[in-house]
């Protein structure tokens, strides 16, 4: 799963689909109340985004052309002319983020394809792996940041105590699928951290080697600010802030 970096066959995808030959095929399924003529564009393939987009409009298309009274036609003609403007945005959306992804693939790229370990403990570490340099002109280096937490499980008061008390082996599993979830939830802050840091300019040669990550001090694990490595600890704000 991928968290920052579109994935090499969703860049060609995006990267394949004309705006105008979709403008024109979006307006011709309204004229002919029938999607076939948006078949064949590669939109299924752009990401889940542009997706879901295809498939409202494929709905909405639907329902257009099985309404027979004339307000319920003219309702639905509106949705689906809302449905088509909405996957168009979203195409031009992902074009701008594929832009944007490669202008900043000039001077850093952030690994984002990181497996967790095969065993998990309450002390969990996430390994961010990195390159960047000064200009398009400079040379590559290389670099890796690993984010620590000392993870503590806090009891739920939100689901109802169970009836009977639960065995020990399922008392194993309900703590090892609460730290994988906390793990994926370290990879997703360490990875934006990491982004805005050098989308602000930073310099990769300030990264540490290690990072001690700073759980809210108001309890629910971690937050924004978490692994913002390069910002100093400031309580009073955080409550501000989170308040």
């Amino acid at each position: 799963m991928t968290y920052i970096n579109l994935p090499r066959d969703q860049q060609t995808a995006i990267s394949d689909v004309d705006e105008t030959v979709l403008r024109s095929a979006v307006h011709k399924c309204l004229d002919e109340e029938r999607v076939g003529p948006i078949h064949g564009l590669g939109l299924s393939d752009c990401g889940h985004y542009v997706a879901t987009k295809l498939h409202g409009f494929q709905q909405a298309i639907a329902e257009y052309g099985k309404a027979k009274a004339h307000a319920k036609r003219e309702r639905n003609r509106q949705d689906a002319l809302r449905a088509g403007s909405d996957l168009i945005h979203a195409v031009q959306q992902m074009k701008g983020r594929l832009e944007t992804e490669r202008h900043e693939g000039e001077l850093f790229f952030i690994d984002d394809q990181i497996r967790p370990p095969f065993h998990l403990s309450k002390r969990l570490s996430v390994q961010v792996p990195f390159r960047w340099r000064a200009s398009q002109f400079s040379d590559w280096k290389h670099g890796q940041l690993t984010f620590v937490y000392d993870f503590s499980p806090q009891p739920s008061y939100i689901l109802p105590l169970p009836k009977r008390k639960p065995s020990a082996a399922q008392v194993a599993r309900d703590l090892e699928d609460s730290l994988y979830r906390e793990w994926e939830r370290l990879k997703a802050q360490g990875l934006f951290s990491m982004r805005e840091f050098f989308r602000d300019g930073g310099d990769g040669d300030a990264v540490p080697a290690m990072f001690a990550v700073r759980p809210s001090p108001y309890g629910g694990g971690l937050n924004n600010f978490s692994c913002n490595f390069w910002q100093p600890e400031r309580p009073a704000l955080l409550a501000l802030i989170e308040n």
